[in-house]
Parts: structure tokens; C-alpha cells; sequence
């Protein structure tokens, strides 16, 4: 375990547990409150999260701010992350060796923020952290607390982008959070 911020970003930056490490060309660590009660995870960075080297900046994280300024969460006050740092190539959701390879950078991000809360951004981020028996359909919008965190797992801003009628679900989410 990592006992400071600047460990855990030197040694992903130093990362080369699995094929993702090869295709970056930034990290994508984290953003947001290191002392966030709320934390987001997501499954992967994308083309301009790779590009700029911060999670949700492209299309999805536009319309995540959005969602965010709906509901009342100011994106500077969360702190934001995602299972695997590295973008997998072609958007494509990560591989379960890439996720695993990873896991531990997002388990000290969760122990050095402390949050009282932890948003699930899709269906990597749910089978990843709460098991692979669960599906994000059946379990979008209802709470699951384990080792004092509450967690809800709610859509990925992405899957809006593709489905215009889940944004309801996704505020609605949100709106448990707040």
C-alpha cells in the first residue's frame, strides 16, 4: 500500500503490469477532493481522457457535469477515478487481466480518499468492485454497503450517449447521492 498520493501516481506512471501500458499517452490517475465524501468509478479512460490525462472529459464526462450541476454535486468537491488507468484501445471496455492488473491502484485511491459513498459508473465498475454476479440492470439505483461504504451503481454516462431514455435513471441515481 501506498502511504501518500505521490507514491501511488509515481508508481502508475511507472506501470507496466498489462498490454494497456504500452498504447497511452498519459495516465489517468484521478481528479476531484482527496477527501471526497462521494467518489465516482468508472470502467476506462477514453480518447480525450488519454489525450489530456484526466477522467470524464470527453462527451460522457460532459454530460456527467451536467447531470452533476442538475442534482446539486459540484465535480471539484467528488473525487473521480476509474478501474484501469490506461485507455483500452478503440473505447472498448476493459479486459478482466487489465482490470485486475489495476485493482490495486484503485484500492489505495479508495483508502487514501475515505469515502462515505462510491458511485458505480456502469457494468465494469459493478462486477469489478461488488462481484461478478451482479448486472447493472438489475442493480442501477439500489444501495450496497460493505465494510462501512455505501455503494450505487448507476449507468455509465456513456450509455446515455447511446440511449437518451436512461438519463432519467441516472439523475434519479444522483439524486439518492446528494
Amino acid at each position: 500500500m501506498y502511504q501518500t498520493w505521490e507514491e501511488l501516481e509515481k508508481s502508475i506512471e511507472n506501470c507496466q503490469k498489462c498490454k494497456l501500458c504500452k498504447m497511452r499517452q498519459n495516465i489517468v490517475f484521478g481528479v476531484g477532493n482527496k477527501e471526497a465524501k462521494i467518489m465516482f468509478i468508472g470502467e476506462g479512460p477514453g480518447a480525450d481522457e488519454d489525450r489530456l490525462g484526466e477522467p470524464f472529459v470527453g462527451r460522457a464526462g460532459k454530460l456527467m457535469n451536467m447531470a452533476f450541476e442538475m442534482v446539486g454535486i459540484k465535480r471539484e468537491e467528488v473525487y473521480i477515478a476509474n478501474i484501469v488507468k490506461c485507455r483500452p484501445p478503440g473505447n472498448r471496455n476493459p479486459e478482466d487481466d487489465e482490470c485486475f492488473a489495476c485493482m490495486d491502484y484503485l484500492r489505495n485511491q479508495v483508502i487514501l480518499v475515505k469515502p462515505e459513498i462510491i458511485v458505480l459508473l456502469g457494468s465494469v465498475a459493478l462486477k469489478n468492485i461488488l462481484g461478478k454476479e451482479y448486472g447493472i440492470t438489475a442493480s442501477r439505483g439500489k444501495w450496497v454497503e460493505r465494510k462501512g461504504i455505501r455503494y450505487m451503481p448507476t449507468w455509465h454516462p456513456a450509455a446515455l450517449l447511446r440511449d437518451e431514455s436512461k438519463k432519467v435513471d441516472f439523475i434519479k441515481d444522483l439524486m439518492q447521492v446528494v
